[in-house]
């Protein structure tokens, strides 16, 4: 009984380290999805929801909050059965406040994830917000800041007068620092102003000026920390805010470390698209990753190809998500078209990457 006993505690003892590494999650899915409006039924002091409320413009009763939420569920639980697993990081935006998050994590569709929540409420005049879900068996968080967007040190030239810039209001940046099976992490989310009546050219290239400084910073801070930066852009990877402010940069190849590797470029080009504005596909739905994690030394964490196998990041769409017929055929299906709630899920696909030792 003894030997039996001490053969029992000699194997386990072997086999530990092998079962500690199959513990260790090798590959994982970081993405961003606009959820487009997701706001809940009661009004939040201080902001203008009034058209999300059962009186308001929408009519937004607890019905279609309800409906809204299982399909922002869905598509998340779709992108599961897709890759085999629940993201390790989700960037999100157009939130209105924890609230609904907490809500969202909570739906059948993708409870058993057991998603955390990183988020803050921020100034936006509407009150939306960017916010970060994360999978606490994969990702330690460490800390979380809202970065605010402010005018103050910009080298850029802009449009508004003080007086402007001073009442100007838009999304903070979310920045969330983790380790991933012990590799350091800054993920920056955000949503960058709009595009409203042609505006705001200068507004997102300072949104790009603000979190390259800061990731730059973290870099200092943190050697060897690997970036992502996702989000909203209201802007192609092309334009000012991602191409000159951010440094994204299409090729791989042509990254330095103070470069990001921006891979949903060269998927623009090839002809696929995130949204439709005026008529035209785009891919404002950005990721960019940092030298460290574009080029990566052997054995650390590294992007990979996954779609076709030649490109960086996937645009994911499904037929359920896309308008079948009609006018919009194609495009993504939305919440409300022509002010009439239609039950849809966004007026976005979500974007994501892959990341793998």
């Amino acid at each position: 009984m003894k030997k039996n006993l001490y053969l029992l505690a000699l194997l386990l003892l072997v086999l530990a380290p092998w079962s500690a590494q199959a513990g260790k999650h090798r590959s994982h899915v970081i993405g961003f999805y606009n959820l487009e409006n997701l706001f809940d039924t009661y009004h939040d002091d201080g902001k203008n929801d009034y058209e999300y409320l059962p009186d308001g413009a929408n009519n937004w009763t607890d019905a279609k909050y309800a409906k809204k939420l299982q399909n922002m569920a869905k598509v998340i639980a779709e992108m599961r059965k897709d890759n085999g697993v629940w993201h390790t990081v989700l960037g999100v935006s157009e939130i209105e406040n924890r609230h609904v998050l907490e809500d969202l994590v909570m739906e059948p569709a993708i409870a058993d994830a057991h998603y955390q929540i990183v988020h803050y409420d921020g100034p936006d005049r509407r009150g939306v917000d960017c916010a970060l879900l994360y999978d606490p068996t994969k990702m330690t968080l460490v800390e979380s800041e809202s970065i605010p967007f402010t005018f103050e040190g910009s080298k850029i030239k802009f449009d508004m007068t003080k007086e402007e810039q001073a009442n100007f209001r838009t999304r903070d940046i979310l920045m969330v620092h983790g380790i991933i099976d012990g590799e350091h992490f800054a993920f920056y989310v955000c949503h960058l102003p709009s595009r409203l009546g042609g505006k705001g050219v200068d507004t997102r290239a300072r949104g790009g000026e603000i979190v390259y400084n800061h990731s730059m910073e973290m870099m200092k801070k943190y050697p060897g920390i690997k970036c992502v930066i996702m989000g909203d852009m209201n802007d192609n990877p092309f334009d000012d805010s991602m191409a000159k402010h951010m440094r994204g940069r299409k090729n791989i190849k042509d990254v330095t470390p103070a470069d990001y590797f921006s891979p949903f470029w060269s998927m623009l080009e090839a002809g696929y698209s995130s949204l439709y504005y005026r008529g035209e596909g785009n891919i404002y739905d950005c990721i960019l990753v940092n030298y460290n994690l574009a080029n990566a030394p052997k054995g650390t964490f590294q992007i990979q190809k996954i779609t076709r196998k030649k490109f960086y990041g996937r645009v994911f769409s499904k037929p359920f998500m896309t308008n079948q017929s009609g006018q919009y055929k194609g495009t993504p299906f939305r919440t409300f078209s022509n002010g009439a709630f239609v039950g849809g899920y966004s007026d976005h696909y979500p974007t994501y990457i892959v990341i793998k030792k």
